[in-house]
Protein backbone atom coordinates (compact mmCIF):
# COMPACT_ATOMS: atom_id res chain seq x y z
CA UNK A 1 0.00 0.00 0.00
CA UNK A 2 1.53 3.64 -0.45
CA UNK A 3 0.23 6.29 0.94
CA UNK A 4 1.49 10.10 0.86
CA UNK A 5 1.94 12.04 4.19
CA UNK A 6 1.19 16.57 3.92
CA UNK A 7 3.80 18.74 5.40
CA UNK A 8 2.18 18.53 9.06
CA UNK A 9 2.04 14.49 8.69
CA UNK A 10 5.35 14.25 7.06
CA UNK A 11 6.80 16.49 10.48
CA UNK A 12 4.61 14.28 12.50
CA UNK A 13 6.65 11.17 11.34
CA UNK A 14 9.87 12.19 11.32
CA UNK A 15 9.10 13.68 15.47
CA UNK A 16 8.11 10.29 16.02
CA UNK A 17 11.13 8.73 14.09
CA UNK A 18 13.68 10.31 15.84
CA UNK A 19 11.78 9.54 19.29
CA UNK A 20 12.13 5.71 18.05
CA UNK A 21 16.12 5.56 17.19
CA UNK A 22 16.96 2.59 20.16
CA UNK A 23 16.93 -1.00 18.37
CA UNK A 24 15.49 -2.21 21.50
CA UNK A 25 12.62 0.16 21.30
CA UNK A 26 11.80 -0.48 17.98
CA UNK A 27 11.59 -4.02 18.77
CA UNK A 28 9.40 -3.47 21.51
CA UNK A 29 7.43 -1.47 19.03
CA UNK A 30 7.52 -3.69 16.11
CA UNK A 31 5.69 -6.29 18.43
CA UNK A 32 3.60 -3.72 20.91
CA UNK A 33 1.45 -1.95 17.69
CA UNK A 34 0.67 -4.82 15.81
CA UNK A 35 -0.95 -6.44 19.38
CA UNK A 36 -2.21 -3.12 20.06
CA UNK A 37 -4.07 -2.08 16.38
CA UNK A 38 -5.32 -6.17 16.57
CA UNK A 39 -6.94 -5.81 19.57
CA UNK A 40 -9.42 -3.64 18.93
CA UNK A 41 -11.31 -5.21 16.39
CA UNK A 42 -10.94 -8.22 17.72
CA UNK A 43 -12.42 -6.95 20.89
CA UNK A 44 -15.07 -5.67 19.51
CA UNK A 45 -16.54 -8.85 19.50
CA UNK A 46 -18.10 -10.51 22.79
CA UNK A 47 -16.13 -14.23 21.80
CA UNK A 48 -13.01 -11.92 21.05
CA UNK A 49 -13.16 -9.52 23.97
CA UNK A 50 -11.32 -12.16 25.99
CA UNK A 51 -8.75 -12.54 23.24
CA UNK A 52 -8.56 -8.72 22.35
CA UNK A 53 -7.59 -7.73 26.52
CA UNK A 54 -4.67 -9.56 27.32
CA UNK A 55 -3.50 -8.30 23.60
CA UNK A 56 -4.17 -4.89 24.66
CA UNK A 57 -2.19 -5.16 28.03
CA UNK A 58 0.45 -7.07 26.67
CA UNK A 59 1.27 -4.91 23.48
CA UNK A 60 0.96 -1.73 25.79
CA UNK A 61 3.48 -3.16 28.07
CA UNK A 62 5.88 -3.48 25.06
CA UNK A 63 5.37 -0.08 23.98
CA UNK A 64 6.58 1.44 27.64
CA UNK A 65 9.11 -0.97 27.79
CA UNK A 66 10.87 0.34 25.01
CA UNK A 67 10.78 3.97 25.93
CA UNK A 68 12.58 2.86 29.30
CA UNK A 69 15.23 1.58 26.71
CA UNK A 70 14.78 4.74 24.57
CA UNK A 71 15.05 6.50 27.76
CA UNK A 72 11.99 9.17 26.29
CA UNK A 73 8.11 9.33 26.96
CA UNK A 74 5.70 8.16 24.62
CA UNK A 75 5.45 10.48 21.24
CA UNK A 76 1.30 10.38 22.11
CA UNK A 77 1.66 11.98 25.49
CA UNK A 78 2.54 15.46 23.86
CA UNK A 79 0.32 14.81 20.69
CA UNK A 80 -2.40 11.98 20.61
CA UNK A 81 -2.24 11.79 16.39
CA UNK A 82 1.28 10.56 17.32
CA UNK A 83 -1.13 6.78 18.02
CA UNK A 84 -1.48 6.78 14.56
CA UNK A 85 1.68 7.96 13.06
CA UNK A 86 3.11 4.88 15.06
CA UNK A 87 0.81 2.78 12.94
CA UNK A 88 2.17 4.16 9.67
CA UNK A 89 5.36 4.00 11.17
CA UNK A 90 5.26 0.19 12.06
CA UNK A 91 3.93 -0.23 8.84
CA UNK A 92 6.79 1.09 6.72
CA UNK A 93 9.10 -0.54 9.14
CA UNK A 94 7.43 -3.72 8.47
CA UNK A 95 7.44 -2.61 4.40
CA UNK A 96 3.59 -3.14 4.61
CA UNK A 97 3.33 0.49 3.45
CA UNK A 98 5.45 2.77 1.35
CA UNK A 99 5.47 5.92 2.51
CA UNK A 100 5.33 9.39 0.59
CA UNK A 101 6.40 12.09 2.38
CA UNK A 102 6.11 15.64 1.32
CA UNK A 103 9.59 17.94 1.20
CA UNK A 104 9.18 20.53 3.92
CA UNK A 105 10.68 24.30 3.77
Amino acid sequence: MKITLNAEWTRLLKSYKADHQNPRNQFCHKIGIPLIAASLPIGATIIGLPLAVPMFTVGWGFQFAGHIFEGKKPAFVDDKRQLLVGLVWWGQKSGLVDVNTTVED
